[in-house]
């Protein structure tokens, strides 16, 4: 059995998103659905006060490192193909 911790990290552009009202709500429906559907920690964490970019990131912890990388990469899919954001760079780093 093989420990690992995962940390997922998204710059995203908001196309066409002209207030940080309208940023919150866009993010914070994000952040919703990625907590629900995959039971991860994740906040936005970056490029708060930007109203047409944002920083988030999402932390998970698994016993089994190839369920982790699983887990990771059908987030980076959601994330990558949600019709909101726009993907600008994607970084993760992994303890195993």
């Amino acid at each position: 059995m093989s420990r690992a911790v995962v940390v997922l990290t998204w710059q995203l552009a908001i196309p066409g998103c002209r207030s940080l009202k309208e940023k919150r709500s866009a993010v914070r429906s994000l952040v919703q659905r990625m907590r629900s559907r995959f039971n991860v920690s994740v906040a936005e964490t970056g490029l708060q006060d930007v109203h047409d970019r944002t920083e988030v990131t999402a932390a998970l912890v698994s016993s089994d490192g190839r369920q982790a990388e699983s887990l990771s990469d059908r987030l980076d899919t959601f994330v990558a193909e949600h019709g909101r954001f726009l993907l600008v760079s994607f970084h993760r780093d992994r303890v195993m």
